[in-house]
């Protein structure tokens, strides 16, 4: 397997492709994107072989034939609070392994070399054979968005499971405060995708877990726990019912904004006074206001607020 499609832009350049189409391809799945990590370089030995810079945080350059994303290595250090406080070396002496020592999980954090030979210092291939996600190092407590992706990733590859100390991490982090800090874009962006794959429910699932959803999503974490008659819902908790409509959905492959529909649908059930369970007469109109609420915070697209 070669890394580049485009030698003469690349010749002399120490590359490794990095990332989830390292992941995929040993699952034996294609990923439509792939993603490079240059070691050795500088800025400016990038832009002058005619990649165009397109990092605002740290340098990442696309490629001027393939468009494909080339990092240079990194190392990052802890400055301030959420996803973005950090701050970044992307220096010539910045090692390979030091830069997938940044990643969130062990199925993230390998690498191809030129050759096809795969680097893995963090046993990411033993953890993809043991369907299992977990972080990489502690330094996972110091980026809330991998809160999000820890739980995207559980629900694309349900057959996984979640190691127990990078759970009690999540739980860490949640208690700290850090998801406080998260941006309603970063937010979306990961719940958007998770609703498109078999089974969303997991990724609800999962962050009330670790108690993230009350965080996130306190519209949807009020849910569990409220009865409803059981004439008409055998599952009786809305919160269940809630998961069982869009997993449902996602069966029928519905499109995001009726997913988000089934997400949202019954919110006012969670405002119906105690003392009238399991009836919930005038659910609807009640719903109106958590529904424009969890919207409007998240920015989500008008299509599916409508």
């Amino acid at each position: 397997m070669t890394t580049t499609d485009a030698p003469v832009r690349t010749e002399g350049l120490t590359i490794y492709q990095v990332g989830g189409s390292v992941r995929d391809q040993l699952l034996g799945s294609d990923s439509p994107d792939r993603d490079f990590v240059v070691v050795g370089a500088s800025p400016d030995q990038m832009i002058k072989r005619g990649f165009r810079p397109v990092g605002r945080d740290f340098p990442v350059f696309l490629h001027p034939e393939t468009h494909e994303e080339y990092a240079l290595a990194r190392t990052e250090l802890k400055s301030g609070l959420g996803y973005r406080g950090f701050v970044f070396d992307t220096g010539p002496e910045v090692t390979l392994e030091q830069d997938l020592a940044r990643r969130d999980l062990t199925v993230n954090a390998m690498a191809l070399d030129a050759q096809g030979h795969l680097i893995d210092p963090f046993e990411g291939r033993l953890d993809l054979s043991q369907r299992r996600l977990r972080h990489v190092s502690d330094a996972f407590v110091e980026d809330p968005v991998r809160v999000l992706r820890l739980a995207r990733f559980a629900t694309r590859f349900a057959d996984f499971s979640v190691a127990p100390k990078t759970l009690d991490l999540c739980r860490q982090m949640v208690a700290d405060g850090e998801l406080d800090h998260l941006v309603a874009e970063r937010v979306w962006q990961e719940t958007r995708k998770a609703l498109m794959h078999p089974e969303p429910s997991r990724y609800i699932d999962l962050l009330r877990e670790i108690g993230a959803l009350a965080v996130l999503f306190p519209e949807v974490d009020a849910l569990f726990g409220v009865p409803q008659n059981a004439r008409y819902h055998p599952e009786i908790d809305t919160g269940r019912h809630t998961m069982m409509v869009l997993d449902r959905a996602a069966e029928l492959g519905a499109p995001l904004e009726v997913r988000y529909a089934c997400l949202v649908h019954d919110l006012g059930k969670a405002l119906t006074p105690q003392e009238e369970w399991p009836s919930h007469r005038g659910h609807e109109k009640r719903g109106m206001a958590p529904i424009d609420a969890v919207s409007q915070r998240l920015g989500v697209p008008r299509v599916c607020h409508d």
